[in-house]
């Protein structure tokens, strides 16, 4: 198949050999290791991974730095996580769709698992990202904790087919963990926002624009009073994360949490 895979690494011996056992049908895939202490290196390397090392600052820098300077076979590029899996029904559409793509890069939407569980309702499906890109085209900019494209929306198209998160695979621990770092992120990122003082209106309404559509959304709820119980009742109600059981409770809840640490640190940088 020609398509490579860039994996983003730092201590994922746990789910690394899940990850490439999914995608044993690549000939090119490459893992770019923020100096893991564990077995990471050893894990890609035995399975005859290529592997890079870098310094991690943000993941748009290091997705940007993989693509200008790591050899990849193939002219497109998947970038993968070490907790997510490509399934197979991703897998034939990818083939399918770039065999005369008039697109540069697709935006993919995912499944978020917890519990062994996909969170249907809660888990906002279906959510996307830009994943799928020409090595020569695709590139990168940071935004909160998270990257986005840096490109023109009309040179994204759109696959169907999700691939599988495991968000939750290193434990509550973990995720914690990771949160709080990120929310540092997310509320610089919320300054910039309301400082900057404009709304994108017109992306609110634009239902063809699903991406677009999330980020206006994002514009204005980052300005809402009560924002964490607002996030809560949103997931867990009107988009009946309700139905996903004890596992969509725990994950709304988790997201409440998450956005009242964003809350606080925004006022505490103010």
């Amino acid at each position: 198949m020609s398509i490579s895979i860039l994996i983003l690494t730092f201590n994922e011996e746990k789910n690394l050999p899940a990850c490439l056992k999914a995608i044993a049908w690549c000939d090119d895939i490459v893992v770019v290791d923020s100096f893991s202490d564990d077995r990471t290196v050893e894990i890609a390397e035995n399975l005859g991974v290529h592997v890079y090392q870098r310094q991690f600052d943000n993941f748009a820098s290091q997705r940007n730095f993989a693509l200008a300077n790591c050899k990849f076979k193939h002219e497109w590029v998947f970038h993968l996580d070490a907790d997510e899996i490509i399934t197979d029904e991703l897998k034939s559409e990818m083939e399918r769709e770039i065999e005369n793509a008039k697109v540069d890069a697709f935006r993919v939407p995912s499944k978020m698992i917890m519990f062994g569980k996909w969170l249907r309702f809660s888990g906002m499906y279906p959510a996307y990202q830009v994943r799928l890109g020409r090595v020569g085209v695709l590139r990168f900019k940071q935004v909160g904790h998270g990257q986005r494209e840096d490109m023109d929306a009309s040179r994204v198209g759109t696959l169907k087919n999700p691939y599988l998160h495991y968000s939750f695979s290193r434990g509550f621990e973990d995720w914690f963990t990771k949160h709080n770092y990120y929310s540092t992120l997310e509320a610089v990122e919320g300054l910039k926002i309301v400082e900057k003082n404009s709304i994108d209106w017109g992306g609110m309404l634009s239902i063809g624009e699903p991406t677009r559509r999330r980020r206006a959304l994002k514009d204005v709820a980052v300005r809402l009073p009560f924002r964490p119980m607002l996030r809560f009742l949103y997931i867990y109600i009107l988009r009946r994360g309700f139905l996903d059981g004890t596992a969509g409770f725990t994950y709304c809840l988790l997201i409440s949490i998450y956005e009242y640490m964003i809350t606080l640190k925004m006022k505490e940088l103010r």
